[in-house]
């Protein structure tokens, strides 16, 4: 099965882009909604948090303490590195446990905001990356989520750089608003299924 990556900074359209392909067919693991999944239910990933960063990690009902994880990796980038070493490893089994479930699509897609800076894109047969400018994922990003530029450009900083991405990706999608995004989402959606079907 062909597993196409997809990913993009913060504000960049990358999940829009991501249900106009299931509206093709095509099915799309979301990795972030994975994660907040994998912390709850899988078993590996709880002790290695509990271990980790201690027991008060976890309630006694077993939902995470999110404020208490949040105060610790926030802004330390070492503690944030140690959770991240934790959870990928988790998220990699979720899709791949996903991607054995799929039946009759022609490829599947994982959407990650860090598929490069996880090293998930090496799971993937081809990676996409969806592209715009700064100034205007800030002001879609303000629009959506309500954050200030700040918060917006500290997220966006602990991601590679979109150069840094466009280097490493296959494919580039420009979500601008200069170039309409559905033709080329369905340029590279035939070029897939060609790759599918062997042309």
């Amino acid at each position: 099965m062909l597993k196409i990556g997809i990913t993009g900074n913060i504000g960049s359209g990358k999940t829009t882009v991501s249900k106009v392909f299931e509206v093709l067919g095509i099915p799309v693991f979301y990795a972030d909604d994975a994660a907040k999944r994998v912390m709850v239910e899988d078993a590996i990933l709880m002790d290695g948090i509990k271990a980790t960063f201690g027991r008060e990690s976890y309630f006694n009902d077993g939902t995470l303490n999110r404020k208490f994880i949040a105060s610790i990796v926030f802004n330390d980038e070492e503690q944030l590195a140690k959770l991240n070493s934790l959870v990928h490893p988790a998220v990699f089994r979720a899709f791949d446990e996903w991607a054995a479930q799929v039946k009759n699509a022609p490829y599947i897609m994982k959407e990650a905001a860090l598929l490069f800076e996880s090293d998930s894109y090496k799971m993937c047969d081809r990676s996409i990356i969806v592209t715009a400018p700064l100034e205007l994922r800030i002001k879609r990003v303000m629009q959506r989520d309500g954050f200030t530029r700040e918060e917006i450009l500290s997220r966006d900083a602990r991601q590679f750089s979109e150069e840094k991405k466009i280097e490493l990706a296959d494919f580039v999608i420009r979500n601008d608003d200069t170039e309409l995004v559905i033709p080329q989402i369905l340029a590279l959606h035939e070029r897939f299924l060609s790759f599918v079907n062997g042309h």
